[in-house]
């Protein structure tokens, strides 16, 4: 393919002919006095900077020339204090200008994203927000991750929020459901979870934000400005600098209950492909083509991003390092990770790291469709021995647990499905190297693919495909809620009593259904939401997993830190039909238990288990005593579908 710029004093024949100026500060740089803009277009023959009042509207105050300089930046500084100014860029290339856009480093924006917006950024900060911190870790498997969306967790009226469906109301304390249950941010506490994972907080494109009366839904798997928080999330999204202030004090208002914040980032794909921010400045370049010159769409969604391309690798690590300075971001999920090169992922990581000790960097292992990026650079599940500070989904596990999420009768270890045993066991290990494990009989994967347990995410059930509790009632019709309790109970059981990393979708702990909805994306609140009357209705069911988690937090056993002290310490013992069981002996990690029997029984029936020695009693069916009361010898009758923890001191 042969590309040209129109200037006519440079010609290029490739992409990689561009000149590629990676250590260039492409960001605006504001000071009281001027403003500095730059945009890279190296084909482009002219670039207007125009200037506006409002972020929606209003005609230009004016209209400027951007100077070309070297490596195709065009840049140019304007005097006077600019705060709140709005600008646009407009780009002539082969004789037509393109549409006007807010550029691809654009910080703040007006309403819907089209205009960004010049601003002091610091007056945006919280009060004492150069003290604020997440939580710290000393490995990340000690993280327990709860995945929402922010509207899902407070829209319900009958949520107790004031700003329902905000980036304040999510943070809001003192909330309560009309049978005095706690909700919203309160509700995550009592949990216990470390973590929250965000879905997309970024300016995307789904949402019209000045219709905010009417309703809209969208997950905002759609991205418009990277950069940016997004604007119907926020009180005022036509003021630029009211999203940033919000989302600023909602990270600092988690981050004072000691719960981290994870941002989803969709850099593998654009909302739009043609008219997208990217393909305004540099068309094309940013994108991956096929040999006949056609968009490649291993996202699904249109396009993918060229993630080995310098410009789009500057970007992404840019970008990455402005959430973490700017908004204390304490981790990333990458959507469709397996769409990015192994060397972007890795020096995303190291530079994150460098920030921030205790950030959290994990994906999805796999692509959606086909790519020209050769298999063997892709940041896949697969290869995540090369991918050392990087987690992905262990898809593995969670369709092991509750059968395939592309088929709703299929079944899993929890609902009644035969040999699934060494998938759950390749789950509990968190997918390292263990002697004890047949990898030809694992789900999807034949042979160990992490370095480290925390690199697995262990998990059941996410945004995505039918709810836990939705999945458990369609594949088994005929079972009563009783049995359908405790399938749910003992999934997460498994989750959280693994070495890998325990993630949590929002809602799960009071059996959170989506009526039945496979992929609830754009649907309306009435499925998507939580709905906070089932916090009491499934009360036994949000002790269980309370109860969980602080077995998880008091005992370091169950998030060992490598995969030789998994290998050493972790042994399984009786395998069966619907049975699996193991120890962790020696003091694991330190923990002030010697050993640690953990059952699990998937059977309609009670399993007579036989022990040696004698143990203490912690867990038995939904009744949790991890001081041990009860001594045990002999044999023990472990309930129907269910987890049984014993120890010795």
């Amino acid at each position: 393919m042969l590309f040209n710029s129109c200037d006519n004093k440079t010609s290029y024949t490739n992409f990689n002919d561009y000149p590629t100026p990676v250590n260039e500060n492409l960001w605006i740089q504001y000071t009281p006095s001027s403003t500095l803009f730059k945009i890279w277009s190296p084909t482009a023959q002219e670039v207007i900077l125009r200037l506006y009042k409002s972020g929606n509207s209003s005609k230009a105050l004016s209209q400027h020339q951007l100077l070309s300089g070297n490596n195709g930046i065009w840049q140019k500084e304007i005097n006077g204090n600019l705060d709140g100014v709005y600008y646009t860029y407009q780009v002539k290339i082969k004789g037509a200008w393109l549409a006007e856009t807010p550029g691809i480093y654009a910080q703040a924006v007006g309403v819907n994203g089209k205009r960004a917006m010049i601003l002091d950024i610091k007056t945006t900060n919280p009060k004492n927000w150069e003290l604020d911190q997440g939580p710290k870790l000393n490995h990340p498997n000690e993280a327990i991750i709860y995945e929402m969306h922010l509207r899902d967790l407070t829209i319900l009226a009958q949520s107790g929020v004031t700003n329902r469906g905000t980036y304040t109301g999510a943070t809001e304390i003192g909330t309560k459901n009309p049978q005095n249950r706690s909700t919203g941010l309160d509700h995550i506490k009592e949990l216990g979870v470390t973590h929250v994972h965000l879905l997309p907080t970024f300016d995307h494109y789904s949402i019209d934000e000045s219709q905010l009366d009417k309703p809209q839904y969208n997950w905002g798997y759609d991205p418009n400005n990277y950069n940016v928080p997004e604007g119907s999330f926020s009180t005022d999204p036509y003021r630029g600098e009211v999203r940033i202030a919000e989302f600023k004090q909602m990270v600092k208002n988690f981050h004072d209950q000691n719960i981290g914040v994870i941002m989803d980032v969709v850099y593998n794909h654009t909302g739009k492909t043609t008219t997208s921010n990217f393909n305004l400045e540099v068309p094309d370049y940013y994108y991956r083509q096929w040999q006949d010159g056609t968009y490649a769409d291993a996202a699904a969604c249109g396009n993918e991003t060229a993630s080995e391309r310098a410009m789009m690798r500057k970007f992404m690590l840019a970008s990455i390092k402005f959430w973490i300075k700017e908004y204390h971001i304490d981790g990333f999920r990458f959507d469709l990770m397996g769409i990015h090169d192994i060397e972007t992922m890795n020096q995303i990581a190291q530079e994150a790291r460098k920030i921030n000790p205790n950030i959290i960097i994990y994906g999805e292992g796999w692509t959606a469709k086909e790519s020209p990026l050769p298999y063997e650079q892709r940041a896949l599940k697969k290869h995540m021995q090369q991918l050392p500070h990087i987690a992905a989904f262990n898809d593995d596990l969670r369709d092991a647990l509750k059968g395939s999420v592309f088929d709703d009768k299929s079944l899993g270890f929890v609902n009644g499905a035969l040999n699934t045993e060494e998938s759950i066991k390749f789950g509990i290990v968190g997918a390292i190297s263990h002697p004890q494990i047949n990898y030809s009989k694992v789900n999807y994967s034949d042979a160990p693919y992490t370095l480290a347990p925390w690199q697995s995410i262990n998990y059941v059930s996410c945004h995505d495909n039918h709810t836990l509790f939705d999945k458990l009632k369609i594949s088994r019709p005929k079972a009563g809620m009783d049995e359908l309790i405790a399938m749910d109970k003992l999934a997460n059981a498994i989750v959280l009593t693994s070495q890998g990393t325990p993630f949590l979708h929002a809602g799960s702990e009071m059996l959170r259904t989506k009526k039945g909805a496979h992929n609830s994306y754009n649907l309306p609140d009435s499925i998507n939401q939580l709905d906070w009357d089932r916090k009491q209705e499934f009360e036994d069911v949000f002790e269980y997993y309370k109860n969980l988690i602080q077995l998880r937090k008091a005992h370091p056993a169950f998030a060992m830190k490598n995969a030789n002290e998994v290998r050493d310490h972790l042994k399984f013992h009786q395998i069966g039909h619907q049975l699996v069981s193991f120890t962790l002996e020696n003091n694991a990690n330190g923990d002030y238990w010697n050993t640690i029997l953990v059952v699990y029984n998937a059977s309609a029936k009670k399993i007579n288990y036989k022990l040696d020695g004698i143990w203490q009693q912690a867990v038995s069916g939904s009744t949790f005593d991890l001081k041990g009361s009860q001594i045990i010898k002999g044999t023990i009758d472990i309930p129907a579908m269910s987890m049984y923890i014993a120890f010795k001191q």
